[in-house]
């Protein structure tokens, strides 16, 4: 669908544009996948819960659901395929899977360093491989990978190594990738959200009464993030709002990143 260059708006139009969102089943990665159907995309979501994939996708106009743990061989490419079978072509990669644990470094092992690492950045870097493979054979696509403020800035009293360490290594993977894509059709940036509440936060920096005062306080702008707010800017890298824009890393943190 061509934009209408006197109505701005239509640049955030994602009209039959298909769109692969990954840690759908719940909190902001079930929210992309919302605010992309909204937006016009036919969206295929991923994650390991089955169940709620499925209803997730009963809310949505055409979604297709995919069960997968995409620390498996072979899965982010599994992924890719399915996407592929079903609607033909992929033009949004929204790769959003992740986890992190809050432990001091001196306790964590090897082990779950690289358990986070395979999950965080391993994955992703499959994915968009594959999907980035896609979309250069079907003209180009826009690749948005869901970093964190905490690849750009240390996490201080919430110690998280492996967690900071491959946000870190999301936001230069997202500045490499960019580079080599560019002339091929595909961009790729990165969304960077501070504090939110979902359910890898609940319980840690929310619910913690101690926690989310040292947020609030850290915060310049004194308050953690709606859900809502991240829409706008999701709307923005994933569609033709920012089609001069490849390489860069989005701060949705209330001013965090700023002191």
């Amino acid at each position: 669908m061509a934009n209408d260059p006197l109505d701005p708006l239509s640049a955030f139009r994602l009209d039959g544009r298909i769109a692969v969102v990954t840690g759908a089943s719940s909190g902001l990665g079930a929210r992309f996948a919302r605010v992309l159907d909204g937006l016009g995309a036919r969206v295929v979501i991923a994650a390991r819960r089955t169940d709620r994939l499925d209803a997730l996708a009963a809310e949505l106009r055409d979604a297709h659901s995919v069960a997968c743990d995409l620390t498996e061989p072979g899965a982010p490419a599994a992924l890719a395929a399915a996407a592929l079978a079903r609607f033909g072509r992929i033009d949004v990669l929204v790769n959003n899977a992740g986890r992190s644990e809050a432990r001091p470094a001196l306790d964590e092992t090897t082990d779950q360093f690289r358990d986070d690492l395979e999950l965080n950045l391993v994955a992703p870097f499959e994915l968009a491989r594959e999907c980035g493979r896609a979309m250069i054979d079907h003209g180009g696509g826009t690749v948005v990978n869901v970093a964190s403020i905490l690849g750009l800035v240390g996490g201080g009293r919430l110690p998280q190594a492996a967690y900071a360490a491959s946000k870190g290594g999301l936001v230069s993977l997202t500045r490499d990738l960019a580079a080599q894509w560019a002339r091929r059709g595909v961009r790729v940036n990165a969304l960077a959200p501070g504090w939110f509440r979902s359910e890898m936060t609940e319980g840690r920096m929310f619910g913690d009464e101690k926690a989310e005062r040292w947020m609030e306080r850290n915060t310049p702008m004194g308050r953690a993030g709606a859900e809502h707010e991240l829409d706008g800017a999701l709307a923005f890298l994933a569609s033709d709002a920012s089609a001069f824009v490849t390489g860069q890393v989005l701060c949705v943190d209330g001013g965090w990143t700023a002191v």
